[in-house]
């Protein structure tokens, strides 16, 4: 399967990233997951508006779901017609959240454009792949995802803490694509974001194969955690930058 970097920028864009979201391809069959703030745009360099075959979204800060208002636009107001209804996965409440956010009734809101599925704590089949959603650390409820396609695997933090559930997600994971917005010894905030060094702590004790960091806000030193990182993990450490595309 093929990850595409759309956006990794934390909490804001930067000037050279929008917020979250990550293309992945397998068999022809293409999945996003987050789509924060800035990302529709930049989406359109990898992937046409209507080729997109579901949308998973971890969680429902701004900066990971926010431009599901413009795909929106983008689908109901086609020329030529709406597509069927595309597969929407996110927590409970998606649906009303995103209406909210656009200044809609909440019925049907968005319901008749996004076919919204309620993630639960487990794995289903999606396409090609075999998708297993845990639950992080984070203010809201949120999770992560581990893609699995051909024996090979793909995990995403979204945005957590230090938990046990991440670690397990990502045991024995090829490419592990791991937050690490804050920086060791400034921010210590437990139960909302990883720093460098205990992504890369989390890295070993999974066993993955690489590690990228992602999910860095602009004010973050992106060296210092990629530096932090690589002294708690011995394999390659790399942080995520728009347009990369990787192998699993």
């Amino acid at each position: 399967m093929d990850l595409t970097v759309v956006g990794c920028s934390g909490s804001f864009p930067s000037p050279d990233s929008p917020c979250s979201c990550y293309l992945v391809e397998a068999d022809g069959f293409r999945v996003v997951i987050d789509l924060g703030n800035g990302a529709l745009g930049a989406l359109q360099k990898y992937c046409g508006l209507y080729d997109v075959d579901a949308v998973l979204l971890s969680h429902l800060h701004a900066d990971h779901c926010i431009d599901m208002c413009a795909y929106w636009v983008a689908r109901n107001y086609r020329v030529g017609g709406c597509p069927d209804p595309l597969p929407v996965y996110g927590p409970q409440g998606t649906a009303e959240r995103l209406a909210r956010a656009y200044d809609m009734d909440e019925q049907p809101g968005m319901k008749e454009v996004f076919d919204f599925r309620t993630l639960t704590p487990g794995s289903f089949e999606l396409g090609p792949f075999r998708i297993t959603a845990a639950p992080v650390a984070h203010p809201v409820e949120a999770y992560g995802f581990r893609l699995v396609h051909g024996g090979r695997s793909l995990v995403y933090s979204g945005d957590t803490g230090r938990c046990p559930e991440l670690t397990d997600l990502a045991r024995g994971a090829d490419l592990f694509l791991c937050e690490a917005s804050f920086t060791d010894g400034k921010e210590e905030i437990p139960d909302l974001h990883l720093n460098g060094r205990e992504a890369g702590e989390c890295a070993a004790d999974a066993g993955v194969g690489r590690l990228v960091l992602t999910h860095i806000p602009p004010w973050t030193d992106t060296e210092r955690n990629v530096s932090d990182a690589r002294a708690a993990f011995g394999g390659p450490v790399e942080a995520a930058r728009a347009g990369a595309v990787y192998r699993v």
